[in-house]
C-alpha cells in the first residue's frame, strides 16, 4: 500500500496570531480586534478569482478555498504582552506604547466532521495569505497609523488535530521517519506541497517533534505549527494546558521577537542618521532604545526563570525549543554590538564637539584678554568721569575732546559685543539644518509631482522633491538642483510658500524646511527616478487627500494651494 494512503490526519481548527505594537491613546484595543474580525469574515464571505490567482492552475483548489471561505467561523482577541512599552518608529516618527498580539480562534466547517475530513494541508495557508494582504492595506489608514502589525512576518498559524487513520500510532523516531511525507506537509503550512520534493526536506520538516508522549506530535516552526492529540487527550489537556504551554508561550516570544526587530530597524536607521541629526536627539532616542531593551530583556527573564524554576520537563523543552526556534539571543546579541556600534560613533562626535568648544571658549577668552590688555573698561569710567569734569568747570573744548574719547571707547565696546552675540547666533544656527521642499505643479496648476522616499525617515511615504541646502548655497539654487537630481525635471520657482520649523516637524533634529511653489519646465517624458526615492509619479491634486505625505508636507500643501493664481 502507498504510504499516503496508510496515514491520514483530520483537521480540528486553528489559532493565528499577528504580533503588534499601537498607542492606546489612540487605538481602543477591544474595538478594534473587534473591528479586524469584521474585516476578516467580510472578505472570506466573498472570496474571489483574483484573491485566488496563485492557485489559479488549479481550479479544484479555487474552488475549495472558496468554499472554505464561506463556512470559517472566527474569533478575534487582543492580548497585550508589555503594557509600558514608549515605542517610537524612528522612520515615521509615530509612538506607541503597548506591545501585544492579536490571537484568531478559527474553524473551518464547525459542524461538519465530513467536510472537515476533506481539508488539505496545502488549502490552509491560502486564506491567512489573503487577510495578511487585507491587513496591509487596512493598516495604511490613517486611522490606523497607531497600529503597528507585524506584517513582514506571515500570519502565524497553529493547526489542531484530534482524529487521524489509523486511531493509534506510536509516534516513535521510526514511525516519524516511515510517515514524514504526511506529517512535513501539516508542520509547514507555508511551505510547497509538491510530491516531488527530496526525503531530505521531509526529513527536516519532522525533526524536533517537542512531545513527550508516543501518542502526540508537537511542532513549533518558524511560521506554524502542528499540534496532533487523541480525541481523549484533546478533551482533557488542550484547554488546560497546550493553549497555556504551547501556543501562548509560542504568540509571546514571536511578539519579542517582533520588537527586538523593531529595536534592529531603529537602530540601523540612528546608525544611518546620525550625521544628521542633532546630538541631543540622538542621545535621547539612545536613551530610549535602551529603556526599551530593558523592558523587553525583563520579559524575556521571565522566560528563562522558567526554564530555572519550573520543574515540567515537556513546559521547559517548549520554552527552550522557542528561544532556539526564533533566535532570540542570537538577534538580542546583534542589538547589543550595534548600541557598543552607536555608541562608539556618538564618543566621537562628542569628542569632536569638545574640541570645537574648546575653540570657541579660548576665542572667547581672547577677547576678554584683549579687552582687559587694554584696560578699556576702566578707561571708559575714566573717559567719561573727566568729561563731567570738564564740562561742569566749564572747559567746553576738554570736555568735547574727553567725550570724543568715550564715545570711541563705546563704539569699540559694541563692536566686539555684537561680534560675540554673531558667533553665539552663528553657533545657534548651525543646530539647525536647512531644507528646501519644491511644491511642484503642471502648467495648468492641477497636477502635482511627488516622490515615494527610499530611505527613513518616512520611507515608502510621499513627499515633495526637495533636500538639504549645501554650503555657499541660496535656496533658489539648491531647489533647482534638488528637483533636477531626483526627479529630473527643471522648474519655474513661482514664489516662496513658507518656512516650516515647527519642533517635531522632522525626527531627525532641529530641520528647518524653505518650501517654494514650482511649475515644471521640462517635458513630462524627462521624469526618472533618482537612487534616494523608489518612485516619481504625477498624481491629481484631487486625489492627494488619499495618501499620507511624509512629514507636514500636508500643510505645505495646504499653504501652497492657496497661493494658486
Amino acid at each position: 500500500m502507498e504510504e499516503n494512503k496508510e496515514i491520514k490526519f483530520f483537521y480540528k481548527k486553528e489559532f493565528w496570531y499577528i504580533s503588534v505594537v499601537l498607542n492606546t491613546k489612540y487605538i481602543d484595543c477591544l474595538n478594534k480586534a473587534q473591528e479586524i474580525e469584521n474585516l476578516v469574515k467580510n472578505k472570506v464571505e466573498d472570496l474571489t478569482d483574483a484573491d485566488l490567482k496563485k492557485i489559479s492552475w488549479n481550479k479544484e483548489w479555487v474552488q475549495k478555498v472558496k468554499d472554505l471561505g464561506k463556512n470559517m467561523s472566527i474569533k478575534c482577541e487582543w492580548i497585550p504582552l508589555i503594557e509600558s512599552f514608549p515605542y517610537t518608529d524612528e522612520n515615521s516618527g509615530q509612538k506607541y506604547d503597548t506591545l501585544g498580539y492579536y490571537r484568531f480562534e478559527v474553524e473551518y466547517y464547525k459542524d461538519d466532521q465530513t467536510k472537515k475530513a476533506s481539508i488539505d494541508p496545502a488549502l490552509i495557508q491560502q486564506i491567512p495569505i489573503i487577510i495578511k494582504n487585507k491587513l496591509e492595506t487596512f493598516s495604511k489608514k490613517l486611522d490606523n497609523q497607531y497600529l503597528n502589525l507585524d506584517l513582514e512576518s506571515p500570519i502565524y498559524i497553529f493547526v489542531i488535530s484530534d482524529r487521524m487513520v489509523p486511531e493509534e500510532m506510536a509516534w516513535n523516531e521510526a514511525n516519524i521517519n516511515k510517515f514524514k511525507r504526511i506529517i512535513g506537509q501539516w508542520t509547514e503550512i507555508y511551505s510547497g506541497q509538491w510530491p516531488d520534493y527530496s526525503d531530505g526536506l521531509f526529513r527536516e520538516r519532522v525533526q524536533n517533534n517537542i512531545s513527550n508522549r508516543l501518542s502526540e506530535l508537537h511542532y513549533i516552526r518558524r511560521n506554524s505549527g502542528f499540534i496532533y492529540m487523541e480525541p481523549d487527550n484533546f478533551e482533557k489537556f488542550f484547554e488546560n494546558y497546550m493553549k497555556e504551554h504551547v501556543l501562548k508561550p509560542t504568540a509571546q516570544i514571536r511578539a519579542v521577537l517582533f520588537a527586538l526587530m523593531k529595536f534592529n530597524y531603529s537602530l540601523d536607521i540612528l546608525f544611518v542618521m546620525k550625521n544628521f541629526m542633532d546630538t541631543d536627539v540622538i542621545e535621547k532616542k539612545i536613551k530610549n532604545l535602551t529603556f526599551l531593551r530593558g523592558v523587553v530583556q525583563t520579559q524575556m527573564s521571565l522566560f528563562y526563570n522558567e526554564l530555572d524554576l519550573n520543574r515540567r520537563q515537556h513546559y521547559t523543552k517548549v520554552l527552550t525549543h522557542l528561544i532556539r526556534e526564533f533566535g532570540l539571543n542570537r538577534l538580542l546579541e546583534r542589538i547589543n554590538n550595534k548600541f557598543e556600534i552607536i555608541q562608539e560613533s556618538m564618543d566621537i562626535v562628542y569628542q569632536q564637539l569638545y574640541e570645537e568648544n574648546q575653540k570657541r571658549t579660548q576665542r572667547g577668552m581672547n577677547i576678554l584678554n584683549f579687552l582687559f590688555g587694554l584696560g578699556i573698561l576702566i578707561d571708559i569710567a575714566a573717559a567719561i568721569e573727566l568729561t563731567m569734569m570738564a564740562w561742569s568747570e566749564n572747559r567746553i573744548s576738554s570736555a568735547i575732546f574727553q567725550g570724543a574719547i568715550s564715545i570711541g571707547i563705546l563704539i569699540i565696546l559694541l563692536a566686539i559685543m555684537i561680534y560675540v552675540i554673531q558667533v553665539r547666533m552663528s553657533v545657534g544656527k548651525k543646530k539647525a539644518r536647512l531644507t528646501v521642499d519644491s511644491v511642484l505643479l503642471d502648467e495648468k496648476m492641477e497636477n502635482i509631482i511627488l516622490i515615494k522616499r527610499k530611505y527613513p525617515p518616512c520611507a515608502g511615504q510621499y513627499a515633495f522633491p526637495g533636500g538639504f541646502i549645501e554650503p555657499k548655497e541660496s535656496e533658489i539654487q539648491a531647489l533647482k538642483r534638488e528637483v533636477k537630481e531626483e526627479t529630473g525635471l527643471d522648474i519655474i520657482v513661482e514664489r516662496k510658500v513658507g518656512v516650516y520649523d515647527k519642533p517635531g516637524r522632522d525626527p531627525r533634529g532641529n530641520i528647518i524646511s524653505n518650501a517654494y511653489l514650482c511649475i515644471i519646465d521640462s517635458e513630462l517624458s524627462e521624469i526618472k527616478c533618482s537612487d534616494e526615492s523608489t518612485q516619481v509619479k504625477l498624481f491629481p491634486l484631487e486625489k492627494i487627500k488619499d495618501i499620507d505625505l511624509a512629514f507636514d508636507h500636508e500643510d505645505i500643501l495646504d499653504d501652497a494651494l492657496k497661493l494658486r493664481k
